[in-house]
């Protein structure tokens, strides 16, 4: 898991914080699902509050 808040999390900590493969992950993007990420150069990054907030609204 991503050692603080202010730092985005790699596709490896998104997919074990919410229990899913990262093949999943790169699916739910593909077609437009899933929790925002954005490109850091090639690799993907995910803002914590958004993957939360994307997973409470799953869940709610």
């Amino acid at each position: 898991m991503a050692r603080n808040e202010s730092e985005l999390w790699t596709v490896q900590e998104v997919s074990e914080y919410l229990r899913v493969p990262v093949e999943t992950l790169y699916r739910w993007r593909k077609f437009g699902a899933g929790p925002k990420a954005g490109r850091v150069g090639r690799h993907l990054r995910y803002d914590p509050a958004d993957v939360r907030a994307w997973f409470r609204d799953r869940v709610a």
